[in-house]
């Protein structure tokens, strides 16, 4: 059609394109900042005030997919989360096991529902909100240390 510099631009920025998206998914992990740590953490209703470092980031699975960061925090966030997660009307210390939601939770409808409690290392919030038939739901857990001032964030979706 007579177009040929046209075609090889376009042929270019497309493949240019393409290898960009493949290395993002390549590189999330690299690509994690501290606005993003925000961004998760704001979803649950947690607020950092002061600086804080990202101490690990990882992500992974296809069909069980899973996001898990930690964070190194202040000694005051720290304090105030524990408050916060204690402070709370739905919070148990009676808990012993790693996860607490109950099991015979129906996975795709009901209310969403949030659970606080303190187990023997951590003090934790988990959210949980079914998404419908057939779609995964979203469960959340944040866990801070008891011996440190570590936060992790797990977001998991089987």
């Amino acid at each position: 059609m007579g177009k040929r510099k046209l075609g090889i631009r376009i042929s270019r920025a497309l493949t240019v394109g393409v290898i960009l998206l493949a290395l993002t998914f390549i590189f999330d992990d690299f690509l994690f900042f501290k606005w993003n740590a925000k961004k998760h953490l704001r979803e649950q209703g947690i607020e950092l005030n002061d600086s804080f470092k990202i101490l690990n980031n990882e992500s992974g699975g296809i069909r069980d997919y899973y996001h898990k960061f930690e964070l190194q925090i202040s000694d005051s966030d720290k304090k105030k989360l524990i408050e916060q997660i204690k402070s709370a009307e739905n919070f148990t210390d009676t808990v012993s096991t790693y996860f607490y939601l109950p099991e015979n939770k129906n996975r795709y409808s009901g209310e969403a529902i949030t659970v606080n409690y303190e187990n023997l290392g951590e003090f934790k919030t988990e959210y949980y909100k079914p998404n419908g038939q057939g779609i995964a739901p979203t469960y959340r857990i944040i866990s801070i240390s008891k011996t440190e001032n570590k936060l992790t964030f797990e977001d998991i979706i089987d």
